[in-house]
Parts: structure tokens; C-alpha cells; sequence
């Protein structure tokens, strides 16, 4: 699997979006765009993936699932963490087993 920022900055060049025109497209909380320099950091892997209210952006511009794109910033949406927080732990156990599985067999 790519990282973070390889996956960004192949999609960004295949929207033909500059990291100016894509950073314009994501907001952070208070509103404001990201950076040109910060969206170049996350590209180069040279920062930690963003959280999830930016990875959505992200995915949204970019036609990109956001799924995907929380396991490749190491993380697991907020929906799914609050579902696994909520069920049995065997049943989680279960579930992750089903899913290695699953990749494995590809």
C-alpha cells in the first residue's frame, strides 16, 4: 500500500489540480484553506496524515474512498470506532479475523 502522501499527490495530479488549487478545496475547522506548503508537507510524507474531518475533504475533491484513505493514514473512522467501542470484544476479535482473511486471499 502507498502512504498518505503518495496517494494524495498521484490523485491530485490525476485531477490535474496544482497543491495551491487543491489546497483551496480543503478547509480545516475554523474555515480556513490548508497551505500550499502543508498540503506539500503531506505529500512528501514529511507530516503525519491529517485527521478525519480533512481525509473526507480530501476524499471528497479527490473521488477518492475515505475509507481508504483513513487505513492509509493509520487510522479508523470515527463511526467505526464508536461501533467497535459499543460491541463485544470476541465480536471485534471476529471481525478483524474475517478481514485479514478476506485481504489476504486478495
Amino acid at each position: 500500500m502507498q502512504t498518505f502522501g503518495k496517494i494524495i499527490s498521484e490523485a491530485r495530479k490525476n485531477a490535474g489540480l496544482s497543491q495551491k488549487d487543491l489546497a483551496l478545496k480543503i478547509k480545516k475547522e475554523d474555515g480556513e484553506p490548508i497551505s500550499p506548503q502543508y498540503l506539500n508537507d503531506i505529500e512528501h510524507d514529511r507530516r503525519n496524515p491529517p485527521g478525519e474531518f480533512l481525509i473526507e475533504q480530501f476524499a471528497r475533491v479527490l473521488g477518492l474512498d475515505k475509507d481508504y484513505l483513513c487505513l492509509a493514514a493509520g487510522t479508523i473512522p470515527q463511526q467505526e470506532k464508536r461501533a467497535i467501542a459499543s460491541t463485544d470484544p470476541d465480536k471485534v476479535v471476529a471481525a478483524f479475523r474475517v478481514f485479514r482473511k478476506k485481504i489476504r486471499k486478495g
